[in-house]
């Protein structure tokens, strides 16, 4: 089955002058402990890594051709997500030298492909104007085979990229990570060496930006690790072994009322250090496959795990402060640390979603549920999307609205609310195959697809 949940990246406030490309996923980004602006879009999921905006108001409805401002043609293949700090918007793509098997939608079991030929590719990451969709540069990070095979459905290309508004950070996974300025000049790289991952299923986890450091999760089937990075020079800080598995998960920094520390989801165990690698605390009880990332609101911390075979597919959420085996016994579901678990409501790839006190969950074919996101109580469960099927970005929120994008480039616009209520469907080409989350920017929304990327607002 094919585990990725094309994500990451960051956010920072400064003027724009430099970028890194980084497969990333968190929250909290501070530059000289200042928040970035939710104007920005700087990471997988937005600033703080939750997938939604207060300050965004993006349309309700487009088509392939109504209310786009732009379409830009992207080279090659890549899951990874758009992410924008002011008029730069950023994408990292793998073009093959040789022929790609295309992807097919709604495929997991038989999308293996451990013998297939990795011919050279080159891994870009490139830089578009937001008003125009023109690319002002792109810069290729590596050229050469790929470190290992990946599944069907993966790309060598689904990190998401990270910036803090003067450089942007990319990781190719078992490669490097990459740091380029904002114009395109390579500033430094630091080699990543090559590991197993499950079932040849490819990475995908992207790393994560605080302060002056850059953090990456590697979890494979050899040597699974935290790394901490000099944002500014490469410099490895420390490094930390980890007992898990492959997952593929992007760390979330949790920045709560108590300590910052560093949330990592996995199969085995879900783990918290501090900013220096120090483990904190500690719980079992994930299903056996975690993809989607954790992320905080108002003061509580969001955890989830839905691997769709499983009995085990639980949704948590935690009060800051907890110390050591947070696990629950069987059958119970809080603690003094976790507030609430629903033990199956997880979806698979998607990560959850907490809008306006209420936490909403798209599963992979086409339910939504939604649960009061401080009590974990039920308000609807597992509304079917018509024509939904196959669901992999995640689904994002604002102006009271949550849309959920499905793999044929179709979005469904729900009224955010305690009752389920679809307002509206919008369908791009016909040829559009979408998994990479969306991206938001003030009226605009940025979708990516198999080769494109939309850029849908009113036509000025």
């Amino acid at each position: 089955m094919t585990p990725f949940d094309c994500m990451a990246a960051l956010n920072r406030s400064v003027n724009p002058g430099a970028i890194v490309l980084a497969a990333s996923l968190f929250g909290g980004l501070t530059v000289s402990g200042a928040q970035a602006p939710e104007t920005n879009w700087p990471q997988f999921r937005g600033p703080n890594a939750q997938g939604t905006s207060a300050n965004a108001k993006p349309l309700e409805h487009w088509s392939a051709t109504e209310n786009v401002v732009w379409i830009a043609e992207i080279p090659g293949r890549g899951w990874s997500s758009p992410i924008l700090w002011g008029d730069h918007v950023f994408v990292t793509t793998a073009v093959n030298s040789g022929v790609s098997e295309p992807p097919k939608k709604g495929l997991y079991l038989g999308g293996e492909r451990p013998e297939a030929p990795r011919p050279e590719h080159e891994w870009k990451v490139l830089c578009l104007d937001l008003a125009s969709g023109k690319v002002r540069w792109e810069h290729v990070v590596h050229r050469g085979p790929p470190a290992g095979p990946t599944h069907l459905k993966n790309s060598y290309a689904s990190e998401t990229p990270v910036t803090d508004g003067e450089r942007v950070y990319a990781c190719v996974g078992g490669v490097g990570l990459f740091c380029l300025d904002f114009s395109g000049r390579e500033v430094w790289s630091k080699p990543l060496e090559p590991h197993k991952m499950r079932a040849s299923w490819g990475t995908a986890s992207s790393p994560v930006l605080h302060r002056d450091r850059l953090y990456l999760v590697n979890d494979n089937e050899e040597r699974s690790y935290l790394l901490a990075l000099d944002k500014l020079s490469g410099r490895e800080i420390w490094r930390v072994d980890r007992d898990e598995k492959s997952n593929w998960s992007t760390p979330y920094i949790w920045e709560n009322d108590q300590r910052s520390e560093i949330v990592t989801a996995g199969t085995g165990k879900v783990r918290s250090y501090d900013l220096e690698g120090k483990l904190l605390w500690w719980f079992k009880g994930m299903s056996s496959i975690t993809i989607a990332t954790p992320y905080a609101d108002r003061g509580l911390l969001y955890i989830s795990s839905g691997f769709i075979v499983d009995k085990s597919r639980p949704i948590y959420a935690l009060r800051p402060g907890g110390s050591g085996d947070l696990s629950l016994p069987t059958g119970q579901t809080n603690n003094s640390s976790i507030l609430w678990c629903q033990p199956t409501a997880a979806p698979y790839n998607p990560t959850t979603l907490v809008y306006d006190g209420r936490l909403y969950v798209l599963r992979d074919l086409g339910e939504l549920s939604a649960f009061n996101a401080r009590s974990g109580e039920l308000l609807y469960d597992r509304q079917k999307l018509p024509q939904g099927l196959h669901f992999t970005a995640s689904p994002w929120a604002a102006n009271g609205r949550v849309f959920c994008l499905n793999e044929d480039g179709v979005t469904f616009v729900v009224r955010a609310g305690d009752r389920f209520e679809l307002l509206q469907t919008n369908k791009l080409g016909e040829d559009d195959m979408c998994l990479a989350t969306p991206a938001l920017a003030g009226d605009r929304l940025l979708i990516r697809s198999a080769s494109r990327l939309y850029c849908i607002s009113k036509k000025p």
